[in-house]
């Protein structure tokens, strides 16, 4: 099959393309490079070095497509807050020309990466079903996205299905990538033998869920019967603090005032993912930072 992966030089999207190529599809990928890396991108993928913000060439790229893996954004949710008009341009405007163009080229189905800060603070473990009350602009963008997916399934029969993920973390997430950034700052703070800096009281709570897991809930979405734009909860359905994660991680810490648009806790009710997906996390977060710390040389 061919399959096209917009962001595929970004964290998630570069292992998403290493998979499908190593199962055997042919895939395109479309990328900017304002936050992938060229160096991400599988050698034996087709590259097009293309805005999703530029419809007309989003258009010609998805000729002869058979499903669209959307991950390409901007989800810095900070940044989403201090310009909220540029990020909405690309994470909404952008998928609306995804969508659009995978319509007029018959793409047969596109699997959008949207996010749990659709969410905002609700009560843990949170379920799709719950009200989305998002605290930025990023989880506005994100919640609009899903809507479009909705709409395109309902008005033009583009089969959609969107995947909250929750903290997806692993190998090649920087530290002055997106949202959130706590694993990749930490790890890079005690390489360079500094401090580990934590936001506020450091009770804050996070649900960590391994790229490879994430990878896998992609291929299994594109491969299922739904199609209707149904949103699933991707997360390992553990909620972890701050603190923990320093301590995994190991090293003196220091405390720096809390930021605008952060939730307080976040857990996932992936029991939807079981149903329809057959997917579980098999990645724990102790086993994921500890490769990661090897990986670096800690």
């Amino acid at each position: 099959m061919k399959c096209l992966v917009t962001g595929g030089a970004g964290f998630i999207g570069s292992h998403l393309v290493d998979k499908l190529i190593e199962s055997g599809h042919e895939v395109v990928v479309i990328d900017n490079l304002m936050l992938g890396k060229k160096e991400f991108i599988n050698k034996k993928a087709i590259f097009k070095k293309i805005d999703i913000r530029n419809y007309k060439k989003l258009n010609k790229a998805f000729k002869g497509v058979d499903a669209i893996f959307h991950l390409a954004a901007d989800p810095r949710l900070q940044v989403s807050i201090e310009d909220p008009i540029s990020t909405h341009d690309i994470n909404v405007t952008g998928t609306l020309n995804v969508l659009l163009a995978a319509k007029e080229s018959n793409v047969k189905k596109v699997i959008f990466s949207s996010s749990c800060a659709t969410y905002g603070d609700l009560p843990v473990p949170i379920k799709e079903e719950n009200k989305q009350e998002p605290l930025s602009p990023y989880g506005l963008h994100k919640k609009m996205g899903e809507e479009y997916c909705r709409l395109f399934s309902s008005l033009y029969n583009t089969e959609t299905v969107c995947l909250r993920y929750f903290n997806v973390f692993g190998p090649r997430k920087t530290a002055d990538g997106s949202y959130p950034m706590v694993i990749p700052i930490f790890l890079k703070q005690k390489l360079e033998g500094k401090k580990l800096t934590i936001v506020g009281d450091g009770e804050q709570t996070r649900d960590y869920v391994y790229v490879s897991d994430v990878v896998e809930a992609n291929i299994k979405a594109w491969q299922s019967d739904i199609k209707n734009g149904e949103c699933i909860n991707i997360g390992m359905g553990r909620q972890v603090s701050v603190n923990e994660i320093a301590e995994l991680i190991g090293g003196e810490t220091t405390n720096v005032p809390e930021r605008p648009g952060e939730m307080k806790s976040i857990q996932s009710d992936n029991t939807k993912a079981k149903e329809l997906l057959g997917w579980e996390p098999t990645i724990s977060l102790e086993q994921g930072i500890k490769e990661l710390k090897e990986e670096a040389g800690l």
